[in-house]
């Protein structure tokens, strides 16, 4: 059973807020009575649900994982005009939306999905999934500025959590490196923050892994949905490491 007014904002009739003025406004109707109560719980797979004279159809579930390129916003809209990732997600009618963030100039994994359980289980700050970056950064980071990092900086908004940090490739020639990196939080621009905050900041940015879920060789710009045992895995990973922490 759920809320009224997130089945017909599920559906894609309107946004959450606009239809709580439909039920208000009489417009809605459960196994043939109107309904105007904001409280009034349905099930989507099995009520009847009526808005202005037209049955809604329960939207189907979309998980998708997209290797988002740089130069493209996670926004669902732009006033500026430039890409946005859903120019890329060809062949999917249904509005689906960012599990979390990814940065204009950051490149990488990124999930998508219609099911905002899902996605709220996914990024609640209290259950943790793992997620791991490639940053290349100015200058080579010495064992000071590493250990920092991984016992955690602190920024503006407090200390980050302990990450996991090493080494992945050294250019001496440019003085820079990559640095692999894994967070357990999701806090704005958090990486390059970080690697602010030690003196090394981050020039690339790419996120490779979302909880077990990597990129292996998928194309930037390209997009696949998850499999069943995938979505299970992000679960149980969201699940674990919340009663990890209890």
């Amino acid at each position: 059973m759920e809320r009224l007014q997130k089945i017909i904002a599920a559906a894609g009739v309107a946004s959450r807020r606009k239809c709580e003025e439909l039920i208000t406004s009489g417009a809605v109707e459960v196994n043939g009575k109107v309904v105007r109560e904001l409280g009034t719980k349905a099930d989507p797979t099995t009520d009847v649900i009526i808005v202005k004279g037209r049955r809604i159809a329960s939207e189907k579930k979309i998980y998708v994982m997209m290797n988002k390129p740089k130069g493209v916003i996670t926004s669902a809209s732009d006033p500026k005009g430039r890409k946005i990732v859903s120019d890329f997600l060809t062949g999917i009618k249904e509005r689906v939306y960012p599990v979390g963030r990814l940065d204009y100039d950051t490149e990488g994994l990124l999930l998508l999905t219609n099911d905002g359980e899902f996605a709220n289980l996914l990024t609640h700050p209290s259950h943790h999934v793992p997620k791991t970056y490639l940053a290349t950064v100015k200058g080579v980071p010495h064992g000071t500025a590493l250990e920092k990092l991984q016992r955690g900086v602190k920024l503006e908004d407090g200390m980050t959590a302990p990450a996991e940090v090493d080494y992945h490739d050294i250019d001496m020639d440019s003085n820079s490196a990559t640095v692999s990196i894994t967070i357990y939080e999701g806090r704005n621009r958090q990486v390059r923050r970080m690697f602010d905050a030690v003196g090394h900041p981050v020039t690339r940015l790419k996120r490779i892994k979302f909880g077990h879920l990597g990129l292996d060789n998928m194309q930037r710009g390209k997009f696949r949905h998850l499999t069943l045992s995938e979505i299970k895995e992000l679960r149980d990973a969201a699940h674990s490491h919340n009663s990890h922490k209890n």
